[in-house]
């Protein structure tokens, strides 16, 4: 079976310093973790759809916010541990945290006991500085904050 592709969005801004806009993953797994827990807001592809669009779908399913206008910057794709690749698209604009209406998902938990439960995609979304976003992003994610630096440096 082929690994699972995603798409996403990756917000920033420059005021007062570069900072992105992330989402601690919810859930039972990730409720103790402080560290490698946040992600951008991102999802996987349907079949036959690009990843641009499906990096919009999700941004508007995870925050429910349409993605603010503007041209998106094409980031390229990273491999997370768990064999994922995940294509990513910068976009230099504001949002606001606390307008975010967080999407759910349904999972069985505890795991075998039969009772479902929703639980939310993000348990919550805010703007870091990129010192403490590379600390708090998956692992594999962090290539993504210095490629956005460099096509900022690069004058992208």
């Amino acid at each position: 079976m082929a690994a699972k592709a995603s798409a996403g969005i990756l917000l920033y801004r420059r005021t007062p310093e570069l900072q992105v806009l992330l989402g601690r993953l919810g859930g039972p797994f990730w409720a103790a973790k402080r560290d490698r827990n946040w992600s951008i807001p991102k999802g996987e592809l349907e079949p036959d759809e690009s990843a641009e669009h499906a990096a919009r779908r999700e941004f508007l399913e995870e925050l429910g916010l349409p993605v603010p206008a503007g041209n998106l910057l094409d980031l390229g794709s990273v491999k997370q541990s768990g064999g994922k690749t995940v294509r990513a698209f910068a976009l230099e604009a504001e949002l606001e945290p606390a307008a975010a209406v967080l999407g759910t998902f349904e999972l069985e938990w505890p795991p075998r006991s039969g009772r479902r439960q929703q639980f939310a995609e993000l348990a919550e979304v805010a703007w870091l500085p990129v010192d403490l976003a590379r600390r708090r992003l998956i692992t594999a994610q962090q290539q993504l904050l210095d490629r956005l630096i460099e096509a900022i440096a690069a004058g992208s």
